[in-house]
């Protein structure tokens, strides 16, 4: 956590909180944080012009990261929350060391909560954040007689951005991707991309009654809250909010501004005044980056990928 950051007095409690995404996903984290952290401003920023980022390599996401924390500081957050689980298995330890800014991610409280609720867990996540082995390193770590099966599924996020969550084809490509975790007889499911909450009736319709779901969204939120009460930067001044009209959100994009505020209004409730943001190249910073092609399966670990 960030408890020993040590420039916390550059920033003040009414500073807005910032949270990225490459798309519509990182909504399931606003949608949490509305509903724990009420009093916080927010600015969201979603990198549709380069959406989906599941099948892009390490050293492209750490440049993506860059930019958007580079603008980000121009906004003057007081926090950011990587609402993206592959930036979050790819970049923050990266970034955390660049930028002077509490950072957090998504891929440890998730762990932390699938161990509560059961020991065999499926994860489905993007081809970057499966390839990273980020969630079974965490959840194995943490509990070692876990067991995890993953299943890349690249198809949810285009699927999912495109607005086709009850095309019949969607509910086929779920059905492929979940078969191996039927199989595997899982207890527990991580929905290891922001983006998958959006198709939790579709899982719920696949998948046995038993099965319990791990939003990572609701326990990332929870951290949030904790960090900015130790970081004394908790927002408790309550304001009049209009919250169906978003007027405590700034939501900006770096692709089409209309068809985000389209496609997101189905989970908002409203259609928000979207901006466009036209991002930087960030500068030449020396990244050592991890070869994940190499990482090895534990015995305790399956990885299904299931690349179409």
């Amino acid at each position: 956590m960030f408890s020993e950051w040590q420039s916390v007095s550059n920033f003040t409690t009414q500073q807005p909180i910032g949270i990225f995404d490459s798309g519509v996903g990182g909504l399931t984290v606003l949608q949490e944080l509305k509903h724990q952290l009420p009093n916080e401003q927010i600015v969201y920023f979603a990198d549709t012009a380069r959406v989906p980022w599941g099948s892009r390599s390490q050293s492209e996401i750490i440049e993506f990261v860059q930019q958007i924390l580079t603008w980000m500081q121009t906004q003057q957050v007081k926090m950011v929350v990587m609402a993206c689980n592959t930036s979050s298995a790819l970049a923050l330890e990266t970034v955390r060391s660049q930028f002077d800014l509490p950072m957090l991610g998504l891929i440890l409280p998730a762990a932390k909560a699938a161990i509560k609720y059961g020991q065999k867990i499926g994860v489905i996540a993007t081809t970057a954040t499966v390839s990273s082995m980020a969630y079974v390193n965490a959840i194995t770590e943490t509990e070692k007689r876990s067991q995890v099966w993953q299943v890349a599924c690249p198809e949810f996020v285009p699927l999912i951005e495109a607005n086709r969550i009850y095309d019949p084809y969607t509910f086929d490509i779920a059905q492929k991707y979940l078969a191996p975790l039927i199989e595997a007889e899982i207890d527990t499911l991580v929905m290891g991309c922001t983006h998958y909450p959006h198709l939790l009736k579709i899982f719920k319709q696949i998948l046995p009654a038993h099965v319990r779901y791990i939003d990572p969204a609701k326990y990332v939120v929870k951290a949030v809250g904790q960090e900015l009460d130790i970081l004394g930067l908790g927002d408790r001044k309550s304001r009049k909010k209009d919250f169906s009209k978003g007027l405590d959100v700034k939501f900006y994009v770096s692709g089409d501004s209309k068809q985000f505020a389209q496609v997101s209004s189905r989970w908002l409730g409203y259609k928000p005044q979207v901006q466009n943001v036209e991002l930087l190249p960030s500068l030449p910073i020396s990244i050592k980056v991890a070869n994940i092609e190499e990482a090895s399966l534990i015995d305790m670990t399956e990885t299904v990928d299931l690349l179409s």
